[in-house]
């Protein structure tokens, strides 16, 4: 690009947008932070809470971390919930997912977030780890200037009524089906 002119559009005021990434297919929290990526790049600050994932590694965790201190990443779920060899109470991933839903609500109202992301937010949900009504509060609290991203399988109806862009990720075909196990880099 050296030599060439790169347009940049005037500023406008920020309109804060709900967003919702959901469906059966791969690519919801890779999508957020790609979000992420784009919005730091305008020097936009980002919060991601993360209402499953945080019992193991993987990338996104040493990724946020060049991305800081524009990007923060909250692991704050306790893993899958009932599978993959899962033996903690419901209790504790409920109240992890109290926790989180707590520090996502702070987040959001400090004025020193620009980007909110709750990654797995259908998923606990759906679970009964999240009550519905807690975070249709939390969509209607939103400041007009934040954007808010909800990702995860089996997004609700009411949520999707109230956001301003929905994405359902289909799946076609999956490695998984031909027995090729998760690819770092890829899947984590």
């Amino acid at each position: 690009m050296a030599g060439r002119k790169v347009e940049r559009l005037p500023e406008k005021p920020r309109k804060g947008l709900v967003l919702v990434l959901t469906g059966e297919g791969k690519g919801k929290t890779t999508s957020c932070l790609g979000i992420a990526v784009r919005a730091v790049g305008y020097g936009m600050r980002v919060a991601m809470i993360q209402f499953i994932k945080g019992s193991i590694h993987y990338g996104e965790i040493d990724g946020a971390k060049r991305l800081a201190p524009e990007f923060k990443l909250f692991p704050m779920g306790k893993g899958f919930v009932g599978i993959r060899g899962d033996t903690l109470p419901f209790a504790e991933h409920a109240a992890a997912a109290a926790k989180a839903l707590e520090t996502a609500r702070k987040k959001m109202r400090s004025g020193k977030v620009d980007v909110i992301i709750l990654d797995e937010i259908h998923v606990a949900v759906h679970l009964g780890l999240v009550a519905l009504p807690d975070l249709l509060a939390l969509i209607r609290e939103r400041p007009d200037d934040v954007h808010l991203i909800l990702s995860g399988r089996h997004a609700h109806e009411e949520v999707i009524r109230l956001a301003h862009l929905v994405t359902e990720m289909r799946n076609i075909k999956h490695p998984f089906e031909l027995g090729i196990e998760a690819e770092k880099g890829i899947d984590y």
